[in-house]
């Protein structure tokens, strides 16, 4: 064989394995929930399963602000999502609707006092689409090792921790 197709087939062998180098690598760059988890720009929780992202963030009067998001978790334009929220006790559960306000959605009613609760959030991102569901704990208790409240907390740590246990040396930087 000759040098010049030598050369050539390892520059093109070469430039395909930096493409799919890159590929693999920008497919592991998002800001999806990989292990490190990160809070959405209002300091809220972020709902990974719908496209774009929700940032869901509960407002000073306890009302659910969601404001949606690109992977890189800037702010985008609302669509048309339709959003459900039911919370609190089983027995006597409150339904939570939304409305635009600004760009973003806001709920009609606010969750009801206590610091821990069930949630379940029904997301239709357009009409057609199968509903998303996210159920999680609304607790409203600040993180030992996080600047977010647990609801929204993106430390590694098991939620369902042990208080009594010291989480002041797992502090992230």
């Amino acid at each position: 064989m000759n040098k010049k197709y030598i050369k050539s087939t390892l520059a093109t062998a070469a430039l395909a394995v930096a493409a799919i180098a890159l590929v693999n690598a920008d497919e592991h760059n998002h800001d999806h929930d990989h292990g490190g988890k990160k809070a959405g720009p209002n300091g809220g929780r972020v709902l990974h399963e719908v496209e774009p992202h929700l940032e869901f963030f509960v407002t000073k009067d306890r009302k659910v602000q969601l404001t949606a998001l690109n992977d890189k978790l800037e702010a985008v334009a609302i669509g048309d999502q339709v959003v459900k929220i039911t919370a609190g006790d089983r027995q006597n559960p409150i339904r939570m609707s939304f409305s635009k306000s600004g760009n973003a959605l806001v709920s009609d009613t606010a969750f009801p006092p206590g610091d821990d609760f069930p949630v379940v959030v029904q997301i239709k991102t357009k009409p057609g689409d199968k509903t998303v569901i996210e159920k999680f704990t609304m607790d409203f208790s600040p993180c030992p090792t996080c600047d977010y409240l647990e609801y929204a907390c993106t430390c590694d740590h098991v939620h369902d921790h042990d208080h009594d246990h010291d989480h002041k040396h797992e502090k992230k930087e």
